[in-house]
């Protein structure tokens, strides 16, 4: 009975040690220590859903049916990654273009090399084009026509109603272009080469509307994957992009002046922004996305060469980000005008990112920029159950906002965010940061401004 209530008492000491070496772990801070009123620790949530994989050709063989279709290999197309099949690509867009709901088929078991080239319309409704082969362009700059645009490779231009789609792969091939001496990674101490840059963006869409792309691979691409401006109603559902971690300026998906878009169930893994939302965007919807390696999901940059942006009524939720140099960001120039407002961010999981949450309104890409008064305006943005672990070598937290034009009405909720190495939990920044905690956060937000500056109440803003 003794040696029974012994071994009860040494288990009870362990539980209590247990609980306080837990406790020490949520409170040791860096730069000075916090006080706050005491609070349940929730365990950190597991990423939403799991990461959807890349379509199987074989799912969309029975997708559609003979009627209306248009094989390239009928219009001359080789297939055998070698000759050039641009011309007839170009043949079978001009006559399904023609065609009510016709579907243009690359087939599977294929690789079709094809040029820089437009595809333009108007069309007739409902064309799809059915990628279940490899899509490519010639093999780095120095195959590239000297007459062909070097700036973008397959172009989408006046489309309504427009579906791409397919279990494919569209293959960028950009590896000789990242190695082009003009790109910041390859020059001396990050330093770029003089010369000609341009690198094409692998698929553009241009001033089209209600499009649709689903279930597609995409690897490798010289520059940005995908890019949509001046399109509306938008829908990209199941799509696989992958470049390796150090491969320069190869977002995923970038829209400029494009809105109703909605991107989702998605994998991006690429060496710059998974998603990046540009000048004239709004209503916006990201769910479901696993983002990473690369530079997280970004609005911005904005503002460049004192120019007007605004962005409204933006998304993300139920995502996952890892092994990022960014989570969610914002990042604006000097400089600039206009206004982000509306921004949610709800239900993130972070695994081992640099800088899960960040706003820069000081963002520049040397050491040479001045600085500015005018500023783009950023209010409205809330963080709601963005929880995990941060790379220690910046803070989890990082609200620095202009001098002259404040952010305002940021917003914390269920954020929880432990360090990926070590027990020491670093301090959040913020420098003219304006806003409020609806729960008690970790690591503890006290840097953030109570009220509404004096500027702002005074409408001294361009709001958009």
């Amino acid at each position: 009975m003794k040696y029974s209530s012994m071994r009860s008492l040494v288990f009870c000491i362990s539980l209590v040690c247990l609980f306080l070496s837990t406790q020490a772990r949520w409170h040791n801070h860096t730069k000075h220590k916090h006080t706050h009123h005491p609070h349940k620790l929730s365990s950190i949530s597991q990423p939403p859903s799991p990461a959807p994989q890349p379509s199987d050709p074989s799912d969309d063989e029975n997708s559609y049916n003979s009627t209306g279709l248009f094989d390239v290999r009928n219009f001359g197309a080789v297939g055998d990654g070698v000759a050039d099949d641009t011309e007839a690509f170009k043949m079978a867009w001009d006559t399904a273009c023609q065609s009510d709901s016709a579907v243009i088929l690359v087939p599977y078991g294929f690789s079709f090399m094809i040029q820089s080239t437009m595809f333009s319309g108007p069309c007739q409704g409902g064309l799809v084009l059915q990628v279940d082969g490899t899509l490519m362009p010639p093999d780095g700059p120095d195959s590239w026509p000297k007459n062909n645009s070097r700036r973008q490779w397959l172009v989408f231009y006046r489309i309504n109603e427009m579906s791409l789609q397919g279990g494919g792969l569209i293959d960028g091939r950009g590896e000789k272009w990242w190695n082009l001496p003009c790109k910041p990674h390859k020059g001396i101490n990050g330093a770029a080469v003089p010369g000609p840059c341009d690198s094409p963006i692998a698929i553009r869409f241009f001033m089209s509307s209600n499009l649709s792309v689903k279930g597609l691979r995409i690897k490798n691409g010289p520059q940005f994957h995908f890019r949509f401006d001046n399109c509306s109603n938008v829908h990209i559902e199941s799509i696989y992009i992958t470049a390796p971690a150090s491969s320069p300026n190869t977002d995923g998906i970038h829209i400029e002046n494009t809105n109703d878009v909605r991107i989702y169930n998605s994998v991006i893994s690429n060496g710059d922004d998974c998603v990046s939302i540009g000048s004239g965007c709004h209503d916006v919807d990201i769910r479901n996305i696993t983002c990473g390696p690369g530079h997280g999901i970004s609005i911005g940059s904005l503002g460049n060469h004192n120019s007007r942006a605004c962005v409204s009524n933006v998304t993300v939720r139920d995502s996952v980000i890892k092994m990022s140099d960014n989570g969610v960001r914002i990042k604006t120039w000097q400089g600039g005008s206009g206004a982000v407002f509306g921004v949610r961010f709800n239900n993130i999981h972070m695994d081992n990112v640099r800088n899960p949450i960040i706003v820069d309104q000081f963002y520049c890409l040397t050491k040479a920029c001045t600085n500015q008064t005018s500023a783009v305006f950023v209010s409205d943005i809330l963080y709601t159950n963005i929880k995990g672990t941060y790379d220690v070598r910046s803070p989890p937290m990082h609200f620095s906002c202009s001098d002259s034009v404040p952010c305002t009405n940021l917003t914390l909720s269920d954020v929880e965010l432990l360090p990926a190495q070590g027990d020491i939990v670093l301090d959040p920044f913020c420098w003219n940061a304006y806003g409020d905690l609806q729960t008690l956060t970790i690591p503890p937000v006290s840097c953030l401004l109570e009220g509404i500056p004096q500027s702002i109440l005074d409408d001294e803003i361009d709001k958009c």
